[in-house]
């Protein structure tokens, strides 16, 4: 019996010196690259965020509820900030429309029809809208030849030479 208590007691020892030999020092700090996240995932829309892709086309609709244009772009900078939708105004069929700019604060949301996710509504008639300064959008310059500017890519070999 006291043979199977000094064994029992002696492996005890070994195990619990084998797990204290195992645990990590608690002084040390974790390695910055293992505890700093490298994005945010945002896993679900909520209901009071929109798409850009169910916003552009959006129907833009004036104070006596009459269609007077459309989303045809979102203006952001580059952190990401909304400054304004592009509503195309006037025309036919894309020709003729005028681009104007708006802050989205100009803008109320209408609730959904059958047919439609929603409408943007504004406080301005489309002759007020038609009569609003052109929105331009920047292009890029181009060089004195009037070639458009490089990519940066290679060049491509005809496939002869591969």
């Amino acid at each position: 019996m006291l043979k199977k208590l000094m064994i029992t007691t002696a492996s005890l020892a070994l195990l619990t010196s084998a797990t204290f030999a195992q645990t990590p020092d608690q002084t040390q700090p974790a390695p910055p690259a293992a505890t700093a996240p490298k994005g945010q995932v945002i896993t679900e829309q909520k209901p009071d965020q929109l798409l850009a892709s169910k916003l552009k086309g959006t129907n833009v609709i004036g104070t006596n509820d009459e269609k007077i244009g459309d989303v045809s772009d979102i203006l952001f900078e580059k952190d990401g900030k909304i400054l304004a939708y592009v509503v195309g105004v006037g025309g036919f069929l894309g020709i003729g429309t005028k681009d104007v700019a708006l802050s989205p604060a100009s803008f109320q949301i209408v609730p959904a029809n059958d047919r439609e996710s929603m409408k943007l509504k504004l406080s301005m008639t489309k002759d007020e809208l038609k009569s609003a300064a052109d929105f331009k959008a920047h292009k890029e310059t181009t060089s004195t030849t009037g070639q458009a500017p490089s990519r940066d890519r290679a060049p491509m070999t005809p496939p002869s030479q591969r």
